[in-house]
Formats: structure tokens, sequence, C-alpha cells
């Protein structure tokens, strides 16, 4: 029997969606160490602030970004930069955007990936690890911006 090349193909939205849904409840993404004002520090708080750091550790897996961001804005302006669109057509896969919301002293964006069925995956800051919730979080947050790439339409 001869040794024949198999033609392996990827199939990126399904393999992206697997590793959003295989992403729940894992600590892979709560810690981030930089230096600030001179001090070792982990700037996601133990996961407390991971939003941002999961959903561009994902995109950045599948390189529909340009690199690894810790907030909101940064992960924002590479994905437009990287070919997100904004899209009124909510489907699984979606990037989607809430609106800030105060926490103590502080507001925050909120960033995660829609699943389908009116759900979502996102950091929980409570649980400090990604969970799924309804894409409102029962009506308590409004979603900002649906952002869509085109590398993740149907063959």
């Amino acid at each position: 029997m001869k040794n024949r090349k198999q033609k392996i193909v990827p199939v990126l939205k399904d393999s992206y969606l697997q590793v959003i849904k295989n992403s729940k409840g894992t600590k892979l993404f709560r810690n981030f160490y930089a230096t600030v004002d001179g001090r070792q520090k982990d700037i996601l708080r133990n996961g407390d602030l991971s939003c941002a750091y999961f959903v561009s550790c994902v995109l950045r897996i599948f390189d529909l970004i340009g690199k690894v961001h810790v907030s909101v804005d940064g992960t924002e302006a590479d994905m437009k930069k990287s070919g997100w669109r904004g899209t009124k057509n909510v489907k699984q896969g979606c990037v989607l955007l809430w609106e800030a919301k105060k926490s103590g002293r502080e507001t925050h964006r909120h960033i995660g990936f829609y699943t389908g069925n009116k759900k979502a995956i996102s950091n929980s800051f409570e649980k400090r690890i990604p969970v799924e919730h309804s894409s409102t979080f029962g009506r308590k947050r409004r979603i900002q911006a649906v952002y869509w790439h085109k590398k993740l339409n149907d063959a």
C-alpha cells in the first residue's frame, strides 16, 4: 500500500467556535503581569479585568487580530484594523461589546462572544473565568456593538 499524502484543510469557523465554547471555566486568561511605576503587578487583578484578554487571545489564535490586548478599547481598535466590521446580523462567533457599567469607582466596557440562542461567553468579573450567560445579562446590560469578520463566513 502506497503512502498517500492527505490534504488537510482547516475549518476556521468551526474550530474558532469550539475554542470559544471550550473556554468556559478556564483560568487561563486570569492573570497578566506588567511593571507599573517600577513595580510588578497583575494588571488583570486575578481575572477581575480579563474580558479583553480572553477575547483578544482567542482572536489572535486564529489570526483575526494583530496582537493580544488587555483593554476593550485596544481590542476593538485592533479588530477594526484587522477587518472586523459592525453588523446587525448577530450570529455565532460575533464579538459583542456591551455598554460601560460602573463598578465601585470604576467604569468598564465589556467584550465577549455570541454563541447563539441569545447566549454569550465572556469573562465573569465575579467568578473571574469565562462563563456562558444571557447575551443581555438578563436585560441588565445593553449590547453596544456587534462585530463580524468575513474570514468566518461559511465556505
